[in-house]
């Protein structure tokens, strides 16, 4: 008797081994997405995220990087495409814009608003740009008393693609 109970009990064994396989493979089935590009921050404390983004660089040398949700539209320009951190609210050449219509539009400048955009990476050889932002933008309708201000914070835009004005 006590053998019988030794065979049954290793094919208990057996089986819920095989079936604990089964179940941990079963599992690992996960739709996965990248975000890549993406384009992304907190926007007075929301989450937004851009569904649409690309970037060029202008004749000039500047890199304007854009991200769209529905009407709304945020605007990054830096000075150039180097990977550094790029201050806003000191000049009218590295700012940010926010516009949801054409009333209704916030910006940093010369002596408006502040905070810095960071690129982190410039590949040009795969014509992507990659990066961090930050800013408190001023609308730019001073009498509209109920919206003086948008603040984006911990924004991300990632190996978005250079479109146009590609002269490096």
């Amino acid at each position: 008797m006590p053998r019988i109970f030794f065979k049954i009990l290793q094919s208990m064994k057996k089986l819920m081994f095989a079936l604990s396989l089964i179940l941990l493979l079963s599992s690992c089935t996960e739709d996965v997405r990248f975000n890549n590009p993406a384009f992304q921050g907190l926007k007075d404390n929301v989450f937004w995220r851009a569904q649409v983004s690309n970037a060029y660089i202008a004749s000039n040398g500047n890199v304007i990087v854009e991200g769209y949700l529905g009407l709304e539209k945020v605007t990054l320009q830096t000075a150039s495409p180097d990977v550094r951190t790029y201050i806003l609210g000191v000049d009218d050449i590295s700012k940010a814009v926010c516009a949801s219509s054409e009333t209704l539009v916030f910006s940093t400048g010369k002596n408006i608003g502040s905070g810095q955009i960071t690129i982190t990476e410039f590949d040009s050889g795969n014509k992507t740009i990659s990066g961090t932002f930050k800013f408190n933008a001023i609308n730019s309708n001073t009498s509209d008393t109920e919206n003086p201000k948008v603040n984006f914070t911990e924004g991300v835009f990632y190996k978005v693609h250079i479109t146009s004005g590609l002269e490096y």
